[in-house]
């Protein structure tokens, strides 16, 4: 199916298809057959089990082969071992709910988004321990081939899941300028959902709002239904961004899969807490950091060196700028937004209670939105709200791979990818830990992690760990 505006669906597999060999067999070309231990590590395994002292795991070619006792260890001849005694050793944390490439520095501009860009984004992630990401309807279509290319190699970078371009309502919000992704009926609708699934999305996004009530409509019931059916008709899960109460509730009884924000303009009741476990409906994203980053004309980590080492020191003056902080301080939205973090917060922590499923994703990537360092940030914000570091940790693990679909990643055992992150403390003790980032694996490969890297000046010139 042809797109408007687009290239034909047949130019595009062809392009997608060589962009996928090319850098399969560049990685291929480097890969060796390898075998690598770890062993007297702590390991929090994705599941929501409790941690568990003296583990050790045995990776063969990036899956991960054996994982058990460290007593019961016996090590492949010729491996490599590494003593990880003091360390806690857990799954690569997944993001699901990014866009990726839309800014330069913090100036977005969808002119931005090239494949160079998206790559150098998703190392930042890997940095961070974000192993994999869900990017929600923002990207062109050069996400699929990049995509691509990662799932027939051994990436390392950041894993992809992508809904491609989500589906707008005409004028109402969502989207990105200079994507033409809006319908204005409930057959363009289903068809913008039949090309994203011909493209190859992994699941369907769609946009109810109006911006605080500055556009002049949300999208109708009447489309909103044929994007969801459509969806699930091709065998496709239905993503919603959602504000408002009422959106909530008629997009659960129409079946959505997930929401990609929490509702945040008044509490959740018993109605639609019971609604949504009866359809199955998940909480995938609260996007706590989100909310909390328009509640400052300042943002309060710009000197934490865990930050400051993902951007360049240009970022920082323009975070610092009086200009930047009168513009942000006089907008018209700026007041409101304390209200809804509160919200955002409040009814997360009555989901969660009730049983709802939920996941991690933090709606990273536009302008001042950081990649990686937003998901630590989401975390601690999750175990502020009401839950516990082991349920935040394993929603941002083991529960978004399973939303995702997932089964290769997001809990370490066996069979599944090497994909782990290595921490110097007890991130159950003090969910901040997660910060205290010792080694990244990707596919069993170490990735540099956002210690060993300083973005825009020299090592030298960076705070110490």
């Amino acid at each position: 199916m042809k797109v408007k505006g687009s290239a034909p669906a047949s130019s595009c597999r062809r392009r997608r298809h060589l962009l996928a060999a090319g850098l399969a067999a560049a990685l291929a070309g480097s890969a060796q057959a390898e075998t690598n231990v770890l062993t007297h590590f702590t390991l929090i395994d994705g599941t929501g089990r409790s941690p568990v002292a003296d583990q050790a795991l045995v990776i063969a070619d990036g899956r991960l082969r054996w994982v058990g006792p460290a007593s019961r260890l016996r090590a492949p001849a010729g491996a490599r071992v590494e003593d990880l005694k003091g360390k806690y050793v857990l799954p690569g944390l997944i993001d699901s709910h990014v866009h990726l490439g839309l800014v330069n520095g913090i100036a977005q501009d969808i002119k931005y988004q090239t494949p160079e860009n998206i790559e150098k984004q998703l190392h930042l992630y890997a940095a961070y321990g974000i192993t994999s990401v869900q990017t929600l309807g923002t990207e062109k279509d050069l996400i699929f081939p990049l995509r691509d290319a990662e799932r027939a190699a051994r990436p390392d970078m950041a894993r992809i899941f992508t809904v491609g371009q989500g589906v707008v309502f005409k004028g109402s919000y969502g989207g990105v300028p200079g994507l033409d992704q809006s319908v204005a009926t409930p057959d363009e609708a289903r068809r913008m959902v039949d090309a994203d699934v011909a493209k190859g999305a992994d699941a369907i996004k769609l946009w109810v709002d109006d911006e605080f009530g500055t556009l002049s409509s949300r999208m109708p019931p009447a489309i909103s239904s044929a994007v969801i059916d459509e969806a699930h008709k091709d065998g496709k899960k239905a993503i919603a961004h959602i504000f408002y109460y009422d959106n909530a509730a008629e997009l659960t009884r129409e079946g959505v899969n997930a929401f990609a924000h929490e509702v945040r303009d008044r509490p959740v009741d018993a109605a639609l807490i019971g609604q949504m476990k009866a359809k199955g409906v998940w909480q995938m994203a609260a996007t706590l950091s989100r909310e909390a980053s328009f509640t400052y004309t300042v943002l309060p980590f710009l000197d934490d060196p865990f930050f400051a080492r993902g951007v360049t020191p240009e970022v920082l003056a323009e975070l610092r700028s009086p200009e930047r902080i009168r513009k942000l301080g006089s907008a018209p939205n700026f007041p409101k937004y304390v209200p809804t973090l509160r919200y955002a917060m409040r009814n997360f922590a009555a989901e969660a209670k009730a049983g709802i499923r939920y996941g991690m994703g933090t709606d990273s990537g536009p302008t001042a939105r950081f990649p990686g360092y937003f998901a630590h940030w989401e975390l601690e914000l999750m175990v502020k709200a009401g839950i516990t570091p082991l349920q935040a940790l394993t929603a941002a693990t083991g529960r978004n791979a399973e939303f995702l679909g997932a089964k290769d990643i997001g809990t370490v055992q066996a069979g599944k990818w090497a994909d782990l992150l290595v921490l110097d403390k007890n991130p159950i003790a003090d969910i901040r830990n997660t910060r205290a980032i010792h080694e990244v694996f990707i596919a069993g490969r170490k990735v540099p992690t956002i210690w060993q890297i300083c973005t825009g000046r020299p090592a030298d010139a960076c705070a110490a760990k």
